[in-house]
């Protein structure tokens, strides 16, 4: 049995942690602590940190180049905007997004749960709790994607469904025939052009609409 593959993460953080004068000494200490907890968690669970990147206009154009599994957010109290550039930089290409903050301001937590974020950890991280944190945010991640497929897969089934329906009475119209033969007919295109019943349907439905 192979072993697990080891997540490849991008921490998204600001472009530098030392101390800014106007946050006072406190308020630093404790995004400082934050931030090296929440690296000594990665690495001692065997986590891949394959970049640190600031969230600036590059930030789309890096992940892609990277693909990483996870994206983790280490945000100073201002973690409104960098979820922002995070959340655009994935909205293609979806990711499961992590934020650790030190940002009591919970007013706007469940606006960055509907725009993307997986998890949003605020205060109090020790580096125990970081593997647990990503099992989960993983997981949930893993759940919310099978249903967005199973939506779009039943909303394609629909509109093919849709479009053989059309098809059928086009032809039912045209050669004045019943339904069971317009099927036929649609299946047996199908089968000698090896293709998908739908696709041919959709082509008989393109050329009745070029035709007017």
């Amino acid at each position: 049995m192979s072993a697990p593959a080891v997540l490849r993460i991008v921490i998204v953080a600001p472009d530098s942690l030392t101390p800014d004068p106007a946050d006072g000494q406190a308020h630093w200490v404790a995004e400082a602590e934050r931030s090296r907890s929440l690296r000594i968690g990665l690495l001692e669970h065997g986590y891949n940190i394959v970049a640190v990147l600031p969230a600036d206009v590059f930030l789309p154009e890096r992940l892609a180049q990277i693909q990483p599994d996870m994206i983790i957010v280490d945000a100073e109290s201002g973690a409104r905007d960098t979820l922002e550039h995070v959340v655009m930089a994935t909205r293609d290409a979806r990711r499961p997004i992590v934020l650790f903050t030190e940002d009591n301001d919970t007013s706007h937590v469940g606006a960055a749960i509907a725009a993307g974020v997986t998890a949003y950890v605020v205060a109090g991280l020790a580096a125990e709790r970081v593997k647990p944190v990503l099992d989960v945010a993983m997981a949930r991640f893993q759940h919310e994607e099978s249903m967005r497929r199973e939506l779009a897969d039943a909303r394609s089934q629909l509109s093919e469904r849709k479009v053989v329906e059309r098809a059928k009475g086009l032809l039912m119209q045209r050669h004045g025939i019943g339904e069971d033969e317009a099927y036929k007919r649609l299946r047996k295109a199908a089968m000698d052009k090896g293709l998908r019943l739908a696709d041919v349907a959709q082509r008989i439905v393109d050329v009745a609409d070029l035709l007017g």
